[in-house]
C-alpha cells in the first residue's frame, strides 16, 4: 500500500513550501523596511524640494496679486484702498491654499499596504501547510492502525453522531434562552381593541411552529444517533408507507388551512368597519412625503377638505383645495395626537412614491399609495402615560414609522403618536394653528376675480 498519492503529495509539498516562506518572513520583513526608511528620506527629500518651489511660485503669486491690488487702489482712489487690498489678498490667501491642497494630494501608495498584502499571503500559505500537516498526521495514524488490525471504519460515525446530540442539546437551550431572554424585547401587549385579536392569532401560530421546530429536530438528531451504522448491524429497508404519507400530507394542509382562515376572517372584522362607526370615528388625515409625515385634522365640520396635488404651491405643499369651503377650517398637527377609548380612522395618502403607515405597538400596518387613499380604523386602549409606566421607562411613546425602504431619509422617517384623555385631546387640538393661513387666505382671495364672491369668502373665513 503506498503512503502517498498525487493529490497528498501535493498537499505535502505546498506545506513545505509555505513553511520554507515562513522562514524568510523576517529577512524580507527587514529588507522592506530598510528599503521603505530609504523610500521614506527619499520621499522627505524630494518633497522639501517641491515645497520649496511651490512655495517661490506662491510668493510669486502673491507679489502679482499684490501689485494687481495697488495698481487697483490707484485707479479707484481713496476709500476704495482698503476693499482692494483686502481682496487682493483674499485671492492670495485661496490661491495659496488650493497650491498647498495640490501638494498634500500628490502622495504614493505608502510601502505599509504592499507589506500588509505580504503577510497576508504568508498567513494563507500557513494554513494551507498547517491544513497539509494534519492531513498527513491523520493519514500516518490511520495507516498506523490499519497496520495493528486496529482500524474501526466506523469510527466517524460514532464522532459525527455525539457531534450532532451536543448540537441538538445547544439548539434546545438556544430556543429556550430567545424566548426567555428576548421574548419581552420582541413582543408585549398590544395597545389596541384589534390588536388583542391580532395577539391571539400570532401567537397560535407561534406555537404551533415552536412545537413543531422542536419535535422535528427532536427526531432528525436523535434517529441520527441511535440509527447510526455500527458492525453486525443491517438497516431495515422501508422503502415507502402509504398511511404515513397521508398522515404527514393531511396534517400540515389541515393545519395551515385552519390558520390562513383564521387570518382572513380576521382581517375582514378589523377592516370591515360599520358604516355608523366610520362617521362617530375621530378623522385623521397623514400624508407621507419624502422624508416625513404630515398630518391634517378635521375642523368643527369634522369634516377633511379636499386636496389636489395640482393645487401645490410654495405656500400649500399640502395641496389642499381651498375652493373646498371644509378644508378652510383644517387643523395642522404637530404630532398625532389621539383619545384613547374611541375609535380613530386614519387617511393615509402619499405625495411622491409608496410609504407604508406602521405602528408596532398598535398591530398596524398599511401602505400610503400615490394616487389613492387607503384607510385604517382602530381604538386604542392604553394611554402614552399608561404605557410609560407598564415599560417602567418615563421617556417612552408611541411612533409611527415607514416600513418601505423610500430613499436615503427612510430611517429617520418618524412621527410621536400621543394617547390621552378625552379632555387632554380637546385641550391640545384647540391649540394647533390651521392650514388655511393669513398668506393663503391672501393668496386664495387673489385668484378670485369676482369682487362680490370674493367679499363673501372673506366673510365665510373670518366666520
Amino acid at each position: 500500500m503506498r503512503l502517498f498519492n498525487k493529490s497528498k503529495f501535493a498537499c505535502s509539498f505546498a506545506g513545505f513550501l509555505a513553511a520554507i516562506m515562513f522562514l524568510l518572513i523576517q529577512p524580507v520583513g527587514v529588507f522592506a523596511q530598510e528599503e521603505e526608511s530609504v523610500d521614506q528620506v527619499e520621499q522627505v527629500d524630494s518633497t522639501s524640494t517641491q515645497e520649496v518651489g511651490d512655495q517661490e511660485e506662491v510668493e510669486a503669486e502673491s507679489a502679482e496679486t499684490d501689485a494687481e491690488a495697488a495698481a487697483v487702489a490707484d485707479a479707484t482712489g481713496g476709500d476704495d484702498d482698503s476693499a482692494a487690498v483686502e481682496e487682493a489678498a483674499s485671492t492670495s490667501a485661496s490661491s495659496s491654499t488650493a497650491r498647498a491642497s495640490k501638494v498634500e494630494e500628490k502622495s504614493n501608495i505608502p510601502p505599509q499596504v504592499y507589506m500588509n498584502l505580504f503577510y497576508y499571503i504568508i498567513l494563507f500559505l500557513i494554513v494551507c501547510a498547517v491544513v497539509a500537516i494534519v492531513n498527513r498526521v491523520l493519514s500516518i495514524y490511520e495507516l498506523t492502525l490499519k497496520m495493528n488490525g486496529r482500524f474501526n471504519s466506523l469510527a466517524g460515525n460514532n464522532l459525527q453522531a455525539v457531534l450532532f446530540v451536543i448540537f441538538l442539546l445547544v439548539f434546545l437551550w438556544g430556543t429556550y434562552y430567545s424566548f426567555a431572554v428576548w421574548g419581552d424585547w420582541a413582543y408585549r401587549p398590544a395597545a389596541t381593541e384589534h390588536g388583542k385579536k391580532w395577539d391571539i392569532m400570532f401567537i397560535i401560530t407561534t406555537a404551533i411552529c415552536v412545537v413543531v421546530l422542536v419535535v422535528m429536530h427532536l427526531l432528525i438528531f436523535s434517529f441520527t444517533y441511535i440509527y447510526r451504522m455500527r458492525h453486525n448491524r443491517k438497516a431495515y429497508y422501508y422503502p415507502h408507507n402509504n398511511t404515513l404519507e397521508k398522515i404527514w400530507t393531511v396534517v400540515p394542509a389541515t393545519v395551515l388551512t385552519i390558520l390562513v382562515l383564521y387570518g382572513f376572517f380576521t382581517w375582514r372584522e378589523i377592516m370591515n368597519v360599520p358604516e355608523d362607526l366610520k362617521k362617530s370615528a375621530v378623522q385623521i388625515e397623514v400624508l407621507g412625503e419624502q422624508f416625513a409625515w404630515q398630518v391634517r385634522y378635521p375642523g368643527s365640520d369634522g369634516i377633511i377638505g379636499k386636496r389636489d396635488y395640482k393645487m401645490t404651491t410654495a405656500n400649500n405643499p399640502y395641496g389642499i383645495d381651498f375652493n373646498d369651503k371644509n378644508s378652510w377650517d383644517d387643523i395642522r398637527g404637530s404630532d398625532i395626537v389621539i383619545p384613547v377609548n374611541r375609535s380613530v380612522r386614519f387617511h393615509i395618502i402619499s405625495k411622491d412614491i409608496l410609504h407604508s403607515f406602521f405602528i408596532p405597538d398598535f398591530r398596524v400596518q398599511i401602505n400610503a399609495v400615490p394616487g389613492m387613499t387607503n384607510y385604517f380604523q382602530f381604538t386604542p386602549t392604553v394611554t402614552t402615560e399608561e404605557m410609560r409606566e407598564r415599560m417602567d421607562d418615563p421617556e417612552y411613546d408611541f411612533i409611527m414609522l415607514c416600513a418601505k425602504i423610500c430613499g436615503s431619509g427612510h430611517y429617520n422617517m418618524q412621527k410621536k403618536i400621543k394617547v390621552v384623555s378625552d379632555k387632554e385631546y380637546e385641550e391640545w387640538l384647540s391649540q394647533q394653528g390651521k392650514y388655511f393661513s393669513e398668506d393663503l387666505q391672501k393668496e386664495f382671495l387673489a385668484k378670485d376675480s369676482d369682487q362680490s364672491d370674493s367679499d363673501n369668502n372673506l366673510a365665510a373665513i373670518a366666520e
